[in-house]
């Protein structure tokens, strides 16, 4: 028996792994987060599984159905949303299996961040504008923020962030972010990516806040913020350049 992990991505049914799709298909427990897993995921799972709809347990209950399957030798998929690496509160189900020496895998997802590019049609790291993509979230109910680890901080590298669970702090990422891209820069809120709802709303530090008023973009939307978001002018990485030289392909001429 063995507990496994799954990024489920975005939202889009088909933006599972196949991996993903896979294991889900062969479990005979499949455990989900209602709110933010699509129905059509569960269309992968055996008909006879049993699904537990996690949205409204606590870690206790959610570890008794790990514990319960372990001693009836059954497989668990474990959905989460987007990927596992970051904010899928993981850890703390893995240190209690690891507790009950429960096996478990880990299979990564696309991630809210990585759709949202999809969905603005940009890169995120935009040659000689910005090469680093900082993955950040505010404070909330559910965990601090680590001192150090402030908007100030990362604005300082004028890298392209990607700050979830931000839209009720939107006049403290403006204050914040102001002295350092300017009320220029262009910022991007992406609301449930490759969902049917999926809502775009584009704008700058100067008036995103203007904008958002009246709509019904919620708490789980992703704010993206910086230059890289609509590079005026940017010169070509040497990637592709004739005259670049790598391992496949001589440079031009040789």
């Amino acid at each position: 028996m063995t507990v496994h992990f799954i990024g489920a991505g975005p939202g889009a049914a088909d933006l599972i792994t196949v991996r993903g799709r896979d294991i889900i298909a062969r479990s005979p427990v499949c455990l989900y987060a209602g709110s933010i897993v699509p129905d059509e995921l569960l269309a992968y799972c055996p008909h006879d599984a049993r699904l537990v709809n996690t949205a409204a347990l606590d870690l206790d209950a959610i570890e008794a159905e790990y514990v319960a399957a372990h001693a009836a030798g059954l497989d668990v998929a474990r959905l989460h949303s987007g990927d596992l690496s970051i904010y899928s509160a993981v850890a703390e189900q893995i240190r209690r299996l690891e507790r009950h020496g429960i096996p478990y895998t880990l299979t990564p997802g696309v991630p809210a961040f990585a759709a949202a590019a999809a969905v603005l049609g940009r890169e995120l790291t935009v040659p000689e504008v910005a090469q680093s993509v900082v993955l950040t979230r505010m404070s909330g109910r559910a965990s601090k923020m680590p001192p150090r680890e402030t908007l100030a901080a990362f604005a300082a590298t004028g890298a392209t962030l990607a700050i979830h669970l931000a839209i009720q702090a939107m006049e403290r990422i403006e204050t914040e972010l102001l002295p350092f891209y300017g009320a220029d820069c262009p910022v991007a809120v992406v609301f449930r990516a490759s969902w049917p709802d999926e809502t775009v709303l584009r704008g700058t530090l100067g008036d995103i806040r203007s904008k958002l008023e009246g709509t019904a973009i919620e708490r789980s939307a992703l704010v993206l913020v910086g230059p890289a978001l609509a590079p005026a002018d940017f010169a070509d990485s040497a990637l592709y350049s004739p005259d670049y030289v790598r391992r496949f392909r001589g440079a031009a001429g040789a």
